[in-house]
């Protein structure tokens, strides 16, 4: 019940009826116009973005009521919903998410573990050479865990360390299971395979999965009418077996032309482990690079 409040919400605020949504899924069009325009919240300005090599790509849409449909399409229609691709690349090549992780939930003050942190990005040809840093804050403790150049390190009191397994995994399963797992399918090398069509809690679902260069799966769900990601699964190695872990992603919102979720909820084997809250993010900043290098360089 819950999540489908929640897709009404996202389909009431978002999109401007459900007709719309079908007569833009059932046109062959190019991914994004020569002249996309996009409002910046807060900039009160709209900058238009070209893109000549796109012009001369077509990309075949969903249309919501046609039977037969392909991986392929699923997926270059939900990158549309989110932005587009040239638009994807160009505003979200950099940026600063700032927000507060729960655990397990962040809807009971006081009786959660919390943490604020802030997490810089510069994306790279694809997402082996993104350079990512993530600054945690917690009560009694404050770290930083930075990816670039296909490593992990950490950060504490000025020193590097290395961070524990268990760290590590979570810091890397969050980038590899993630929306932009299949915004970046292409440049990602990522294979799909369309595993149906199905309702679930009166939410009508394109299933997906991604299988990336590791072999590592993410089946997605995809709402038929919105387009936008609902929530992901995937499985991870442990010593009494695989343990599944499911991904929700709420309160979708447009920052700067593009579709982010700024609630996302993390369930280990049913039962809910964090909950992760965006209060701002800005896209297309100027990063240091020292901000990825270890203290010694």
């Amino acid at each position: 019940m819950q999540l489908l409040q929640e897709e009404n919400y996202l389909l009431r605020s978002i999109l401007t009826s459900t007709v719309f949504v079908a007569l833009l899924l059932s046109l062959s069009v190019p991914a994004v116009s020569s002249a996309y325009a996009y409002d910046a919240p807060g900039q009160g300005q709209t900058t238009k973005a070209t893109s000549n090599t796109n012009q001369a790509q077509k990309v075949e849409r969903v249309d919501p009521n046609q039977k037969t449909v392909t991986a392929e399409q699923v997926a270059e229609s939900a990158i549309y919903m989110y932005g587009s691709r040239p638009l994807l690349e160009q505003i979200r090549r950099n940026g600063l998410e700032r927000g507060r992780v729960c655990k397990p939930t962040c809807d009971v003050p006081g009786k959660a573990e919390e943490a604020t942190y802030e997490r810089r990005f510069v994306r790279g040809e694809n997402s082996e050479k993104d350079k990512v840093r993530l600054d945690q804050k917690m009560p009694t403790i404050e770290y930083s865990l930075i990816y670039g150049g296909g490593r992990l390190w950490g950060i504490i009191n000025g020193a590097a360390f290395t961070p524990r397994a268990d760290t590590a995994n979570t810091f890397l399963s969050q980038q590899r299971h993630s929306v932009d797992s299949l915004l970046r399918y292409k440049e990602d090398g990522s294979t799909l395979n369309l595993v149906g069509r199905e309702k679930q809690k009166g939410l009508d679902l394109y299933v997906l999965n991604l299988v990336d260069k590791d072999k590592a799966t993410t089946r997605y769900y995809i709402s038929a009418k919105t387009l936008f990601v609902l929530w992901l699964e995937y499985e991870e190695p442990s010593g009494s077996g695989p343990v599944k872990y499911v991904r929700r992603f709420l309160d979708h919102r447009r920052a700067q032309g593009t579709l982010v979720p700024y609630r996302t909820i993390l369930l280990e084997d049913g039962k809910q482990l964090q909950e992760t809250r965006i209060l701002t993010v800005t896209f297309g900043i100027k990063l240091d690079d020292s901000l990825f290098k270890t203290p010694e360089a």
